[in-house]
């Protein structure tokens, strides 16, 4: 990877996991918690955002183990108190859904721009591979992000769907999760997530990808 498209890679991956949750914060809000607004964390100030181990050491290792072909990072999850919902479990599904779908978003809009630089003939290499990387990034942020493993944001939603003592049972996994994911990864599970990542980036961008 080139340095420009490197420095433009990890510009587009810290502002997609910073938007992220924000918008998990914004969404809490609309439904009635101001939890994150009162932290300061309504924001799109990364500062605040930053998470010195997922937003910067886990992207720059991954990028250095991958010979720099990819990388995948986070930012500091923004506090949510479902007790100011409503109706707690639909708004937890809500704003669990509410990041994914911020990714798919974003992955749409940079496939828009690719699109449309093709079409007008001013698309080059490199601003090609950024955007590609672009789209890439966001679509493997999202399905990330949607496995049913407490504290992914798919746990949110299958919380929402179970009945409330299993539910409960289930958040239990949280104390496990991220070596759960680990594991899931380290012993194949990585395919679920870069094979539907590569799928939906092919259909957005109308490429073939690998």
């Amino acid at each position: 990877m080139e340095p420009v498209q490197l420095a433009f890679f990890l510009v587009v991956l810290v502002f997609s996991v910073i938007l992220h949750e924000y918008v998990h914060g914004w969404v809490a809000y609309l439904l009635g918690d101001p939890t994150a607004k009162d932290q300061g964390r309504l924001t799109l100030n990364p500062i605040p955002h930053i998470d010195p181990f997922m937003t910067v050491i886990v992207p720059i290792m991954l990028l250095i183990l991958s010979g720099g072909r990819w990388a995948l990072g986070g930012a500091k999850p923004v506090p949510v108190n479902p007790l100011n919902f409503r109706r707690p479990r639909k708004g937890m599904m809500i704003v669990g859904a509410a990041g994914p779908a911020t990714n798919l978003a974003l992955s749409g809009a940079f496939a828009l721009v690719f699109r449309i630089a093709r079409a007008a003939g001013v698309m080059e290499g490199g601003m090609a591979a950024g955007l590609v990387g672009a789209v890439m990034v966001n679509a493997i942020l999202a399905f990330f992000n949607l496995i049913p493993v407490p504290p992914l944001d798919g746990s949110r939603i299958v919380a929402g769907i179970l009945p409330r003592d299993a539910a409960m049972a289930y958040d239990q996994l949280g104390r496990f999760g991220l070596f759960i994911v680990l594991a899931l990864v380290m012993f194949g599970g990585s395919r679920f997530i870069f094979g539907p990542a590569i799928a939906y980036t092919s259909w957005l961008l109308g490429i073939r990808l690998y």
